[in-house]
């Protein structure tokens, strides 16, 4: 793995947890109970992630 290929893996999962945590605060401050604010970040940051990947994977 190059070393743009590593900077963008980490760019697209530090962009991921933020698009997660913005979804998990928002849902929380819906009155959202936590287990489930945690699991719409968590869904979040994985669609988010997957996204990312599969756009990688179609460029190539």
């Amino acid at each position: 793995m190059s070393t743009l290929q590593t900077l963008s893996l980490l760019l697209a999962l530090s962009v991921a947890l933020h698009i997660g945590s913005a979804a998990a605060f928002t849902a929380w401050r819906a009155d959202t109970h936590p287990a489930p604010a945690l699991l719409i970040g968590g869904s979040a940051t994985g669609t988010a992630c997957a996204l990312y990947l599969t756009a990688v994977s179609a460029y190539h």
